[in-house]
């Protein structure tokens, strides 16, 4: 390639770019908007509830974009419905956790409440009352633990069994 000109039978790398159309926000050489760049992931905005479904809320920040808030990330205590804290067309203080710079917003309504943490509290386990302490049980304590509460389950699975058969030692003839 002699003086920019190329003579048969060279080749040479070739560099598209593409030209914006008229009145686009685009920056050069990228996919993301101006509106884009008022995502901040940390970052604590005002948005509007647009959408409810089963495992989150759907909301609209400034700007236009829409991001998700999982049913997890609402409240600090257990959310069964997410009807029964928001509606739709309810403003609330969100906190952006994640963005994919295309299209995927993670919000937090939990974690924008003053005083939030990022860690959830855990509701009580069922009917045997609080969850026992996770800290720092040692790997022969969690195995006791679970040996203790798999023979629990075990005898209460035998007496139930048993009574169905009309008691121990009923065989059949």
């Amino acid at each position: 390639m002699a003086d920019g000109r190329l003579d048969l039978g060279e080749t040479a790398p070739v560099y598209w770019r593409r030209q914006p159309r008229a009145g686009a926000d685009k920056f050069e050489g990228s996919g993301e908007t101006l509106a884009d760049t008022d995502i901040v992931v940390g970052s604590i905005v005002d948005g509007v509830i647009t959408g409810i479904t089963h495992f989150g809320a759907f909301v609209q920040l400034p700007g236009g974009k829409t991001g998700l808030v999982h049913i997890s990330e609402v409240a600090d205590t257990y959310v069964r419905d997410i009807k029964d804290f928001y509606k739709e067309n309810d403003t609330v203080k969100v906190k952006i956790l994640a963005y994919d710079g295309k299209q995927k917003i993670a919000l937090s309504i939990r974690q924008a409440q003053p005083g939030a943490s990022a860690t959830r509290r855990l509701p009580p386990r069922g009917p045997g009352g609080p969850r026992p302490p996770r800290g720092r049980m040692s790997f022969e304590d969690k195995l006791a633990r679970f040996m203790k509460e798999s023979d629990e389950r075990m005898a209460d699975l035998r007496r139930h069994t048993d009574a169905r058969r009309g008691g121990r030692g009923a065989g059949r003839a």
